[in-house]
């Protein structure tokens, strides 16, 4: 959610802070700020708005001297969004200054105890309750930051990264963390700290991930990592792969559009990870994530555990894997998941599906599953995140950089990535001959090719898009996988055109949901399931008999749609299995191209985050 950025070194720390907010303005922000160690005090300058606002105030920075500083984008929990209540917060006579990503959850306790200490506050906010105990506890121990901070931590409850400013060490940032994400970076004029990996990849590659409770203390020529028992502790950085230019939109008009135009290179590198060619036959190599073929065959059920679009990936997972493995598979939203007590048997291998692998409630269910004693997989896209580092095993799917809030190319990874492990499974458990092997691997190595041509037909989709931007209600319907996908569709429209949209199982229409189609209600009909597609169709005349205007998106040669459907947007042949990958596209496009013609910021959805790292 919020972006945090923090710099100490050679340079100007301000217009560093800016460029590195810049990068991190996916994420969601309703106000930012930044702070610059300046002499006995601290420079604070914040405003509500854009980042441009705030880019205008200080001259792109120039006008804030001084080469050790934190800065902010804030997305709005306690309080409105407003200058006040912007961070960075500080203490009375700005000799500290915090940012912060993440909820103080007893922030009301700490509040009335600093007020009956004579503290004030000029926000509504739960971050300046951490400065005032920072304040607190630096007068009450002599000025040791270190001790203030481990002190801080042990009196609050709640998820938090915070970059740190003392006035009285001008020439030093403070990073801490518990459950939200913070990484550290050196570069070759200082050192800098980040919320996310694109607002430091201009100036290294190399980052060490902090884990829980741990403290980072940047100075120009070191960093030091200490526990909260202010043990000083080593860490390993780790290599970051991702081209700086790929977090640029690289002359497309909007990040959306630029990374549905990379997923047929990601999907590629994605399978191409696991499959290789040996001589005329396809190999397909799991062995990387670590989980043996033992482990497999014992394994008596999964549970796949996600959120938002990494949720209807593993709706797709659940269709593909027990047709192919035939092991059953259960799906839960992450936020559920942690609070049901679930039941899981010493056999049920869990997997956590996340993009960034820092969402707030998948981590939170792998933790619970782990106390359970099950195994655990996590398939993310971000290395050395922390549902990567806390899994038993991880899947890397390689998107690169994604920074459009509506995902796309990611999700087409984690697809790649569950119909990989679904082909694994059913191999090791005996359900697919080496025949069957072959032919699925096969179908996956061409479906790269494959998105490649669904993108073709992009001009066709952005008339349609145009045509119908001012609907106020759209249905997608589909059965089985369709079904899957068709939640994702819908998502992807209602997130960035503001437009109310539903998915429902086509085959409940009939329960409730056909009472409110009336003349002129969009439906998108997916219907790429052969043994389901004439049962779609029954539907689709339903629709169609009740007023409502019908786009279908079906297999090429499938031409008989076009006597029930009045738009209709075709996607190649493949395993019956794998047609997600494709059908999602158009959808992704559809509601690009909605978007566009309704003037919105398809990048930055309103009241919406990339990195969902709170409840």
């Amino acid at each position: 959610m919020c972006g945090i950025v923090g710099y100490v070194g050679k340079e100007q720390a301000a217009p560093i802070l800016l460029d590195g907010l810049s990068k991190l303005e996916y994420r969601g922000y309703d106000s930012a700020g930044i702070a610059v160690a300046r002499g006995a005090q601290i420079e604070v300058v914040k405003a509500k708005g854009r980042l441009q606002v705030l880019d205008d105030m200080t001259d792109s920075g120039h006008a804030v001297p001084g080469t050790c500083g934190i800065g902010h984008t804030r997305w709005a929990t306690h309080g409105e969004p407003s200058t006040p209540n912007a961070h960075p917060h500080y203490n009375t006579d700005k000799s500290i200054a915090v940012v912060h990503n993440g909820i103080i959850e007893n922030y009301a306790e700490i509040k009335e105890f600093l007020q009956k200490r004579g503290y004030s506050f000029l926000s509504q906010t739960d971050t300046e309750t951490v400065t005032g105990l920072l304040e607190f506890y630096y007068r009450e121990n002599g000025g040791d930051p270190l001790d203030a901070i481990v002190k801080m931590m042990n009196r609050v409850r709640g998820a938090y990264a915070l970059g740190i400013l003392f006035a009285d060490e001008p020439d030093t940032v403070y990073a801490v963390r518990k459950d939200s994400p913070l990484i550290v970076g050196r570069s070759g004029s200082g050192a800098l700290i980040a919320s996310d990996v694109p607002a430091i990849l201009k100036y290294t590659r190399d980052v060490y991930y902090i884990d829980n409770l741990e403290i980072a203390r940047l100075t120009e020529n070191e960093i030091r990592f200490f526990n909260i028992d202010r043990e000083e502790i080593t860490k390993e950085s780790t290599h970051i792969d991702w081209d700086a230019e790929a977090a640029e939109r690289g002359g497309y008009e909007h990040f959306m559009i630029k990374e549905i135009h990379e997923e047929p290179r990601a999907v590629r590198d994605t399978l191409g990870s696991c499959i290789r060619e040996d001589g005329s036959k396809l190999c397909l190599d799991m062995a990387a994530c670590g989980i043996t073929e033992e482990v497999i065959r014992k394994t008596d059920r999964i549970c796949i555990v996600a959120c938002g679009s990494a949720y209807h990936v593993g709706m797709v997972a659940k269709y593909v894997i027990e047709d192919l493995s035939r092991i059953p598979v259960d799906v839960d939203l992450a936020s559920e998941f942690r609070y049901r007590r679930p039941i899981l048997s010493p056999d049920t291998l869990v997997i956590i599906i996340s993009q960034s692998g820092e969402t707030a409630d998948s981590l939170a269910a792998l933790r619970e599953a782990k106390s359970h004693g099950n195994r655990v997989l996590g398939i993310v896209n971000v290395v050395g995140s922390t549902i990567a580092r806390e899994a038993d095993h991880v899947f890397y799917t390689l998107a690169g950089p994604e920074i459009a809030v509506a995902t796309t190319k990611a999700l087409s990874t984690q697809l790649a990535a569950v119909f990989l492990w679904a082909v694994h499974l059913g191999c090791v458990r005996g359900n697919l001959d080496e025949a069957e092997v072959q032919r699925l691997l096969r179908s996956l190595m061409a479906l790269p090719d494959q998105i490649g041509r669904v993108l073709e037909d992009k001009e066709r989709i952005q008339w349609f898009a145009s045509k119908y931007s001012s609907m106020q209600d759209t249905f997608f319907i589909g059965r089985g996988a369709d079904y899957a996908i068709s939640m994702e569709g819908s998502l992807k429209l209602k997130e960035i055109s503001y437009i109310h949209s539903e998915a429902y199982a086509a085959g409940e229409l009939k329960h409730g949901t056909i009472s409110l189609i009336e003349d002129g209600t969009l439906c998108v009909c997916i219907l790429t399931q052969p043994e389901l597609y004439e049962k779609m169709i029954s539907n689709m005349v339903e629709v169609r008999s009740r007023g409502g205007y019908l786009m279908a998106l079906t297999n090429v040669g499938n031409y008989n749609v076009e006597n029930t459907a009045h738009f209709t947007v075709y996607i190649p042949r493949t395993d019956p299995h794998f047609t997600p990958v494709l059908s999602i596209v158009p959808l992704q496009l559809f509601a690009y191209y909605v978007s566009c013609a309704r003037g919105l910021d398809v990048d930055k959805p309103r009241n919406l985050a990339k990195s969902v790292t709170v409840e």
